[in-house]
């Protein structure tokens, strides 16, 4: 069940970010149902992939750049969220799932929407 949890917040931070991020989007059609069928299975994968990506890469960084951590009192975090983001865009677009991140600034705004939202859904499933 929390694996369950963890994948419907990561999938609902990706959604929120791609609809308010201009650099963040998914590829096909862009309304109606068909936009709904084309883009779940994608969603789902890129959740996946971020969710892995957070669990394996993201530590080492840290534990890596953990002196800048502390010398910016933890600001660096955001640019290793953003290069995280970066990487799941990557790896997204090698396994032909039709997620783009075009640049590090659209990275940086994506990583504060998907911390924001994905904490408040977390929130929101545990009650």
């Amino acid at each position: 069940m929390r694996i369950l949890g963890w994948l419907i917040s990561n999938a609902v931070a990706l959604a929120v970010a791609a609809w308010l991020i201009d650099g963040i989007r998914f590829t096909g059609p862009t309304q109606g149902a068909e936009e709904l069928r084309h883009k779940l299975l994608p969603l789902i994968g890129v959740a996946v992939i971020l969710g892995v990506v957070s669990a394996l890469v993201k530590p080492i960084l840290k534990l890596l750049s953990l002196p800048i951590i502390l010398l910016t009192l933890g600001l660096f975090l955001l640019v290793i969220n953003a290069l995280m983001l970066l990487l799941t865009g990557w790896l997204a677009d090698k396994l032909g799932l039709g997620f783009e991140v075009t640049g590090f600034w659209p990275a940086v705004g994506g990583a504060i929407i998907i911390t924001i939202v994905t904490w408040f859904v977390d929130k929101v499933l545990d009650r």
